[in-house]
Parts: C-alpha cells; sequence; structure tokens
C-alpha cells in the first residue's frame, strides 16, 4: 500500500476507463503512456474488463493498472489474477477489504462519511476513495472529514474534470484523482486516441510540479 501511495502521488491522476471492448484496454493505456501518465483503473461493470486488464498488464507491462467498481470478493479475484496491481471499490466492502489486505494488494475502498473513513484508518489502510466526491460536498467536505483524521490520504472521485481538478490536488491530503473525463466512452468508441493524449498533457502542464 506504501508503494501505491508514493506512486499515486507521482502521478495525481487516475484516469478511470469504461471497456466495451478487451482490445480497447491496451489502445487507451497507450494513449495514455504517451501523455505522460502510468495508470489506469478499468472500471469491472463491463464483460471486457477482466480480459482488457490482463492484455494491459500483458502488453503494457510498464502501466500500474487496476479494476474498480469492485463490490465482492469473487470480483476482486479474478481482478488480481488478471494482473490488477490495485483495487477500488465505490463503497467500503469489508469482504473486498479483507481479501485485498490478505493477498497483499492495495485496495482503496470507496467513502463517504466520516464513519467510513475512520474503517478504512483503523484497518491500516493509507488511502480511501472520497465517492461521489462533487456530489457531497466535494473539496469542503473532504477538508472536514481530514481535518479529524490525520493518518488517512484521499483519492477523489465522482465529477473530477479540468477545471476542479488543481482545487483537489491543492489540498495535501489528496494523493490523486480518479476521473473518466480524459478517457470519455465517446473518444474510446470513436477511437479518438490522439485526443487523450492531447488531454492528458493539457492537464499534466496544468498541475504543479
Amino acid at each position: 500500500m506504501e508503494d501505491i501511495l508514493e506512486f499515486l502521488k507521482k502521478e495525481k491522476i487516475v484516469p478511470v476507463a469504461v471497456l466495451e471492448k478487451e482490445e480497447d484496454g491496451v489502445l487507451v493505456s497507450r494513449a495514455l503512456l504517451d501523455g505522460g501518465l502510468r495508470s489506469i483503473e478499468v472500471t469491472f461493470r463491463t464483460k471486457a474488463a477482466k480480459n482488457a486488464i490482463e492484455k494491459i498488464s500483458k502488453e503494457c507491462p510498464e502501466m500500474v493498472v487496476g479494476a474498480g467498481t469492485i463490490i465482492n470478493q469473487e470480483q476482486a479475484k479474478q481482478a488480481i489474477e488478471a494482473g490488477a496491481k490495485f483495487i477500488v471499490s465505490p463503497a467500503y466492502v469489508e469482504e473486498v477489504v479483507d481479501y485485498c489486505m490478505e493477498k497483499e494488494v492495495a485496495v482503496i475502498p470507496g467513502c463517504v462519511t466520516p464513519t467510513e473513513f475512520l474503517w478504512a484508518q483503523k484497518k491500516g489502510l493509507k488511502v480511501a476513495k472520497f465517492f461521489p466526491a462533487e456530489q457531497y460536498g466535494g473539496i469542503k467536505t473532504l477538508k472536514a472529514i481530514g481535518a479529524v483524521l490525520s493518518n488517512l490520504y484521499f483519492m477523489p472521485t465522482g465529477g473530477i474534470n479540468e477545471e476542479n481538478l488543481k482545487e483537489y490536488l491543492a489540498y495535501d491530503r489528496v494523493c490523486a484523482c480518479g476521473g473518466s473525463f480524459m478517457v470519455a466512452k465517446s473518444l474510446i468508441e470513436k477511437k479518438e486516441y490522439n485526443k487523450i493524449t492531447e488531454m492528458v498533457k493539457k492537464c499534466k502542464n496544468s498541475l504543479p510540479k
């Protein structure tokens, strides 16, 4: 988990991709790499997700691929077997957290309330996902929670875009932001990989070093 935390601090952005075709994973990953990002979270909401993660792991070994929207232990098992280096959930799912910790795979559970964040901290986790961030009060809510939970970093996801990205990352307890805006479904469907690369470069260049 310490390794993933340090990696996220350097990356600052984790693109969240919904892949309908397994071959899209490698193409999207290469576009992200060309832009200067080495992370991708593949949501486990499509039939293609597991195979896409496996292909990315094999064909783009420099990419740190994670699996998102993991809601049970079986999904976590499949994702890890496919090569996922970190697991992200939309909520605090105890069986997922426990399984990943047993397998020594980084897990980032979704939390909203102080209670849920405290569960994550008491488990010894270093990072929790604030989701859906914008719908639950955004950066103001996050700072209020962060003030009382000093041993936790946050990965806000949900409603993150080019306009509010810098505001979240300016908070020193945010290690990275998750977002689908640079790997939008429409860009993938139209195979506009050059636009993905351009957007990544634009966002990275606008961030503080």
